[in-house]
């Protein structure tokens, strides 16, 4: 195919993904389960306004878009910690080893909890000295190659855990997607799908109770063992469709800096449609600063307004990358974010 007839269509596609898939007048907000699935990891990423699907080229790509990991040429360690909002605070760590002409494999852990609260009851309103625990995970792996020096793709499969009290809902859940460097320019399009899989529905001993079948009958037994039956909710699954450019190398031919400019469309099954847009300027791979714009034209959105920077330590043959982002939540207020990676 003609490469400017492929940027043409791919340029096409990305606009259309957008405009036809916006067309849904429901937004079905709050009909998943697991949306801790949703929360950004790397504070590179949220400095960008998620603006990544593209730029995820480092380990972070085992929660963007898999394909990224194929772009790596030296092991990877992510350490991310956030404190996230209502007292829950959110980890991430993963490992990423690229193996020469097979492939990048890639493990990661996710997890969100909370401190354990006081359980109450219309009997102990203050408290009867139980205490209540609630907590998501995911735990998956990944693998991604490189077709050709342009295209690469990736997978990922991940099991998923949330657990309220004694009950709790598990399943596994599938992340894919494609990353390809356009002779435009270098042009980068990237796609992925995220948290394909089965519904999730809450049990456990907590929904055992007792009723009384037959209330106007007097006699009968009023502690019929019964079962409450609950839901079953699908997965935030997620289709992202990104596009960017170096300014600074491929238009400016400043060969020591860069100049990023990155848009994704996001699809998400749970909510309408929406941009990303972010930008990066890196001075000699040594400082970056970043700021972007997360969920524009999403209405009743919470902020949207992000920046930070990034800096590149160089220890021996090891590189460490420190990165920062002020992320704003709107009523739920602006949040600092730290992700630290260590290259070896």
């Amino acid at each position: 195919m003609n490469k400017y007839k492929f940027i043409n269509t791919a340029a096409f596609l990305f606009i259309f993904s957008f405009i036809n898939l916006s067309a849904q007048t429901l937004s079905g907000v709050g009909t998943t389960a697991a949306p801790f699935l949703k929360i950004g990891i790397g504070a590179r990423a949220l400095g960008m306004g998620e603006a990544i699907t593209t730029q995820a080229e480092d380990i972070t790509a085992l929660f963007w878009n898999p394909a990224g990991l194929a772009g790596l040429n030296k092991n990877q360690i992510l350490l991310n910690h956030f404190d996230y909002i209502a007292d829950m605070r959110l980890d991430f760590g993963g490992v990423a080893i690229p193996l020469p002409a097979i492939g990048t494999f890639g493990l990661f852990f996710s997890y969100l909890g909370m401190p354990d609260i006081e359980r109450t009851t219309v009997m102990s309103p203050e408290g009867n000295g139980e205490r209540v625990s609630a907590n998501s995970y995911a735990v998956g792996a990944s693998f991604a190659r490189a077709l050709t020096d342009r295209f690469s793709i990736g997978g990922s499969a991940k099991y998923i855990k949330e657990t309220i009290w004694h009950n709790s809902a598990s399943g596994l859940a599938f992340d894919v997607g494609v990353m390809y460097r356009t002779f435009f320019r270098n042009l980068k399009i990237g796609m992925s799908i995220s948290n394909f899989g089965g519904d999730l529905k809450m049990e456990g001993r907590d929904m055992l109770t007792q009723h009384d079948i037959s209330e106007i009958f007097a006699g009968n037994n009023e502690n019929i063992n019964a079962h409450l039956d609950t839901d079953e909710f699908p997965l935030p699954m997620l289709f992202r469709v990104g596009i960017s450019a170096n300014l600074a190398r491929d238009f400016l031919n400043f060969t020591q800096h860069d100049w990023i400019i990155a848009v994704d469309a996001v699809h998400p099954n749970d909510n309408k449609e929406f941009l990303n847009i972010g930008s990066e300027v890196k001075f000699y791979d040594l400082l970056a600063l970043r700021i972007g714009y997360r969920q524009l034209f999403l209405q009743d959105r919470e902020g949207g307004l992000s920046f930070g920077f990034g800096l590149h330590f160089k220890v021996l043959t090891s590189n460490l990358f420190l990165d920062y982002a002020r992320v704003d939540y709107g009523r739920l207020e602006k949040q600092n974010k730290f992700s630290l990676i260590f290259s070896f």
